[in-house]
């Protein structure tokens, strides 16, 4: 009995401890903020809407042990479309990298389809009179890098991403709604 409180309490231990060391996981931006709407400039310049498809700078720190690389992406969870809408994929970022820019990307980054059927990034254009949350996501990668197939789709990406994840951190941000 000794040995199974002592075990049980072990296991306990463990949880919280990674329960706390994966809080310490972060994304943040001076450019967008939680729960908060985009600017103007931020959407994306198609769809009907006029922005200049701004990305935002993103800096992230906290990354659990193990990280060998960092994978990015831009989510729309209310798309109507059964499945939500990828906005942006980028992968084999390298473990020293704890930014992006708005402008370029770091030597190497790869960048995965988009649901257009192309790389890079697009920035929201929510349907006429809806608000969507939108989420960056970095995941933390137990891989230098990820081999998704050639012209691979977004989700198919992902599916690696998740395959090598040890740990994620999220900023939501809101679009719209807008007016035609």
């Amino acid at each position: 009995m000794k040995h199974l409180k002592t075990s049980l309490a072990a296991l306990a231990l463990a949880a919280v401890s990674t329960q706390a060391f994966a809080g310490d996981f972060t994304l943040t931006s001076p450019d967008v903020s939680e729960g908060k709407p985009i600017t103007a400039a931020q959407y994306w310049n198609n769809f009907g809407c006029t922005g200049d498809n701004a990305r935002p700078v993103l800096d992230w720190s906290g990354a659990p042990e193990g990280t060998k690389s960092f994978a990015v992406t831009f989510y729309d969870q209310d798309a109507p479309t059964g499945s939500g809408f990828w906005h942006w994929v980028a992968y084999d970022i390298p473990a020293g990298i704890t930014h992006l820019d708005a402008k370029g990307l770091p030597a190497g980054v790869k960048e995965g389809n988009t649901d257009v059927g192309v790389p890079g990034y697009l920035g929201p254009c929510p349907p006429v009179g809806r608000k969507h949350v939108y989420t960056y996501t970095v995941y933390a990668l137990d891989t230098d890098h990820l081999n998704p197939p050639e012209n691979a789709t977004a989700p198919l990406t992902g599916f690696f991403i998740h395959q090598h994840s040890l740990g994620t951190a999220t900023l939501s941000v809101t679009a719209g709604p807008r007016s035609e």
